[in-house]
């Protein structure tokens, strides 16, 4: 039989995967070259670490998470390619690797609500340019014909 503490740990660790799956669920979308578990495994995994280590060795917790974001930045770091062309991709996705292992800290530590808002302020920043009226905006931009100004008109170009 589960304890308390196992089954709020566990109860912890389900709500920071779900989270994990719906930023890497987005990033999924986007073309991003990871996948969403990925995501929803380090939440996961970070959210057990600190509550186990916040229960087990409340003075360990600093260590712990230092430690956790040196790993998730090795993780992240992999995330991050370079493609033929030169152009490097994925740091949108290395960044929502290393929030959503903030977010485990924060579930972990015991401040779920925190975390789920967190987790759709994350969501709203990454998935802003998707948004409608974002999305509306910009194509009303790309269609305006450009305008040189006064100034450009008269610098001559080689």
């Amino acid at each position: 039989m589960l304890t308390e503490l196992e089954l709020t740990i566990l109860m912890r660790a389900a709500l920071a995967a779900l989270l994990g799956l719906l930023i890497g669920w987005e990033r999924k979308a986007a073309g991003a070259p990871i996948r969403a578990r990925t995501i929803a495994l380090a939440a996961m995994t970070v959210a057990v670490l600190t509550a186990l280590i916040e229960n087990l060795l409340p003075d360990e917790i600093a260590r712990l998470t230092a430690g956790i974001m040196t790993a998730i930045g090795f993780l992240g770091a992999g995330v991050i390619l370079r493609s033929n062309t030169g152009e490097v991709r994925g740091h949108t996705t290395a960044a929502c690797l290393w929030a959503m292992s903030a977010i485990g800290i924060v579930i972990g530590s015991g401040h779920e609500v925190l975390g789920i808002l967190l987790t759709l302020l994350i969501y709203t920043v990454i998935a802003w340019d998707e948004w409608p009226l974002v999305s509306r905006l910009r194509r009303q931009r790309e269609q305006q014909p450009a305008v040189e100004t006064r100034s450009e008109s008269h610098v001559s170009r080689p």
